[in-house]
């Protein structure tokens, strides 16, 4: 069983015989509909399902979705309908990662939120950004002699005052 099944079996004092996470079934218009920007789950059999968002209710799917990194979150999010709903749905999830690139890009985030996108639309905007900054603050492009040595994703489009902070990060190394 997962860290994550245990988890949650802990806190519904239920036990799962194994990972409920490993079985995906398919998604049917009767397991699932989404109302006014939230999630309701509606099961027409009494049958328990094998995937985990429709046996428990949305909120311990939440929970295990805030486990998610980034990238494991868009892959999750691509599972199956379902998932796709619960995650999309859930504006909380993308501002938990938001707010940590957020420590890097803050004025692209403050922008961005302010012109009314949405946290994931925020995020997907800046990812890439937080991403090259954070390693080029690093040092991890320090030893790099000419443009033809940079490996890709490791340029995009920053601000000014961004290459004036990693101008600095250079100079104090």
């Amino acid at each position: 069983m997962c860290y994550v099944c245990k988890y949650v079996c802990a806190g519904f004092g239920q036990a799962v015989g194994h990972c409920a996470m490993q079985y995906v079934s398919k998604w049917s218009p009767n397991t699932c509909r989404v109302r006014k920007g939230s999630t309701a789950l509606i099961s027409t059999q009494e049958t328990p399902g094998r995937n985990f968002a429709e046996t428990f209710p949305v909120e311990v799917s939440l929970k295990i979705f805030s486990q998610l990194d980034v990238q494991s979150l868009c892959v999750a999010a691509m599972t199956c309908k379902l998932w796709y709903s619960i995650i999309n749905g859930s504006d909380h999830l993308w501002k938990t990662h938001c707010l940590m690139v957020r420590a890097l890009c803050q004025r692209d985030i403050d922008r961005d939120r302010g012109s009314g996108h949405s946290w994931k639309v925020t995020l997907v905007r800046n990812y890439q950004k937080g991403r090259v900054k954070r390693q080029w603050l690093r040092g991890t492009f320090s030893h790099i002699r000419c443009a033809e040595e940079l490996p890709d994703k490791s340029m995009c489009d920053l601000d000014t005052e961004t290459w004036g902070e990693i101008l600095q990060a250079e100079l104090e190394r």
